[in-house]
């Protein structure tokens, strides 16, 4: 059997990070399994629907590596792929359960008949009596949650007064159209579940395989994610320059983790060790800053040539370099600085210092670097002497540092900070010896003056 997933994402907001976890879990196990991975555009909601939100789904999916098989833009043997296409399709399909009996109109509104005894009793919420249904409980053996019983007590809805078909219907109908295998999708649709099971039995359909992943909860406190949370949207991460392959792996981990609990892995090893049955049962909470650590660490571990093809654009926007700036000179600057960059967003004030005099200085770092005594101009008049002389390789510069240390009974050490201050504005980052080497004698000194 060759295994078909669906997402089926709604084209009526923004996309949420709770989706792209569907989606990649879907695209992992496909990918896993040599299976196909299909999308399935529910825009059955005209009033909602936009063409800009169904854009912003099919970049972020771009952007976050995901392909897919079947779908938009691709095409496929199943199609169309939108749902607002295939109207007349679930047309046919309703009033073939209405020949077998299994679907019946009242009201306007077309409704699923559930086998079973039926009686009347007198709803206390609704103020009145309705039919109740003693239909079978419908088992899922769902591949995470276990064994899960329910039973529908009451006809239901498939097809509304106005023409249009329910979710519950549509979607049905489309996973047996597109032969799909395995349903992933969150644990907020399990109560669904039984509805959709009896549309299968009244198709006389074997369902597929149900796989219900946990909830994502908000960072701090109870509930479930929103898409008014921070950091719930993706398009937060792609304009704050997150490397995408790092918000991938981070969703990987909301539910589900590696066998050796190696955290930051390569997708080729992700999509390897990927087995539904290792997916938590336990909700995932959201951590911003989990998030940005494997960021970082995948960052820092890029190849060099990859790292400066990501951050030339970026500093030539910030206008940090200009066309003069050669690739060469960037390597060189990021040959010493890139194992210390923590993000792309943050690049250019980071490394600014390098190719202008007008760089940010941090307060902060200026602060803590009074407070902890002494005053840093002296230090730097004690320093000059030995820079001024200095024959400007690291070596050479380390041992100014430890003269000028023993000529004044301090440590090398003591003049690290404010040298490092008045020529970078920072109170970290690279090896203060290659910034110094890098920079030039005449520019650190000319620095080292003016502060």
């Amino acid at each position: 059997m060759t295994v078909r997933v669906r997402f089926a994402p709604s084209p009526t907001g923004f996309f949420h990070i709770g989706s792209a976890r569907t989606a990649l879990f879907n695209w992992l196990y496909a990918r896993h399994t040599g299976g196909k991975f299909i999308l399935r555009i529910e825009d059955t909601d005209k009033e909602r629907n936009s063409e800009a939100f169904l854009k912003v789904i099919l970049d972020s999916m771009h952007w976050l590596g995901m392909d897919w098989d079947e779908g938009p833009n691709v095409g496929g043997n199943y199609g169309p792929y939108f749902q607002s296409q295939r109207t007349d399709f679930y047309r046919q399909k309703l009033q073939e359960l209405a020949a077998k009996g299994r679907a019946y109109e009242k009201d306007g509104a077309w409704w699923l008949r559930l086998e079973g005894a039926r009686s009347k009793v007198f709803d206390d919420h609704l103020g009145r009596e309705i039919e109740k249904v003693e239909a079978a409980p419908m088992v899922l053996d769902d591949l995470i949650r276990g064994r899960v019983e329910r039973a529908e007590d009451r006809d239901f809805v498939i097809f509304r007064s106005n023409g249009e078909p329910v979710f519950h219907f549509v979607n049905v109908v489309d996973d047996i159209a597109m032969q799909i295998t395995h349903v992933i999708r969150g644990e907020d649709h399990l109560s669904n579940t039984s509805k959709h099971l009896e549309i299968f039995k009244a198709f006389g359909v074997t369902p597929p395989a149900y796989a219900h992943i946990p909830l994502i909860l908000k960072t701090d406190g109870p509930g479930k994610m929103s898409k008014r949370d921070r950091g719930a949207l993706i398009e937060e991460y792609q304009q704050r320059r997150y490397l995408p392959g790092a918000v991938r792996n981070y969703l990987c981990l909301l539910g589900w983790t590696p066998a050796n609990g190696q955290e930051v892995l390569p997708i080729e090893e992700i999509i390897r060790q990927f087995e539904l049955k290792d997916i938590h049962q336990s909700n995932a909470r959201f951590d911003e800053r989990k998030m940005a650590h494997i960021n970082t660490q995948t960052l820092r571990h890029l190849p060099r040539e990859t790292f400066v093809s990501l951050a030339q654009p970026i500093l030539k926007s910030a206008q940090v370099i200009d066309d003069q700036v050669t690739t060469e000179r960037l390597n060189e600057v990021f040959a010493i600085v890139q194992e210390k960059v923590n993000s792309l967003e943050h690049l250019p004030e980071f490394v600014s210092y390098f190719f202008t005099d007008q760089f940010t200085k941090d307060p902060a770092a200026l602060a803590n670097l009074t407070k902890k005594g002494g005053d840093p101009a002296a230090r730097l008049c004690e320093i000059l002497p030995a820079l001024e002389t200095c024959a400007w390789t690291e070596t050479d510069l380390d041992a100014a540092f430890t003269a000028t240390g023993l000529a004044h009974q301090r440590k090398a050490t003591d003049y690290f900070a404010p040298v490092r201050y008045a020529v970078s504005g920072q109170g970290g980052g690279a090896h203060l010896l290659g910034i110094l080497r890098l920079l030039g004698q005449a520019k650190v000194l000319a620095r080292l003056r003016a502060f």
